[in-house]
């Protein structure tokens, strides 16, 4: 029973970790990457279809993404859903291929970008609170009715916070490497 507590508690931190790793990929950070796109909402014949199902898209150089639509009847929605996806993106086509220019992050991005990372950890630093919040109640509520000692409810406690720790250290390292990533390019 305790170690089902643990447990959870594991699985949701480290859902929360790899929810703020991929919301992280997300930015720009001067770098072209595929992530930044991948997930935008394309009207495709009336479907909302993620850009990923309705291209390949590539990196060929730095500062490039190049998408090759498998359909190019709907190069004008896709560009539509790039724009309207307000990433600051500006994509251009030649009838087969959309090539979008990844623009040099100005310092002032660079600094809105940074704000923007550390919110993120911060949020998911909150998710982390709640989730030790919950799992200290699922404890108490075990003391209160006599199923844990109190010895078992004061180490288990412990490891809660000890393991919360854990991965909010896990957390700081993991924006100031974004952070890092988004000063040196």
């Amino acid at each position: 029973m305790l170690e089902d507590i643990l447990m959870k508690l594991h699985d949701h931190m480290k859902r929360s970790i790899s929810t703020l790793k991929e919301s992280l990929t997300k930015i720009q950070t001067g770098r072209a990457n595929p992530m930044m796109v991948e997930d935008i909402i394309v009207d495709y014949y009336g479907t909302s279809v993620p850009l990923r199902e309705l291209g390949n898209i590539t990196t060929p150089d730095p500062n490039l993404l190049a998408i090759h639509p498998y359909d190019k009847t709907q190069i004008a929605a896709m560009e539509k859903a790039i724009l309207a996806a307000d990433l600051g993106l500006n994509p251009a086509n030649d009838g087969m291929i959309i090539r979008i220019k990844i623009p040099r992050l100005s310092e002032q991005r660079r600094d809105d970008l940074a704000k923007i990372i550390k919110k993120r950890g911060e949020e998911t630093k909150v998710a982390l609170r709640n989730i030790r919040r919950e799992a200290n109640e699922k404890l108490n509520a075990l003391k209160k009715d006599k199923q844990i000692s109190e010895d078992d409810y004061h180490r288990y406690r412990e490891q809660v916070d000890k393991d919360i720790h854990s991965y909010s250290e896990q957390i700081d390292k993991i924006v100031d490497q974004k952070q890092e990533q988004l000063r040196t390019i």
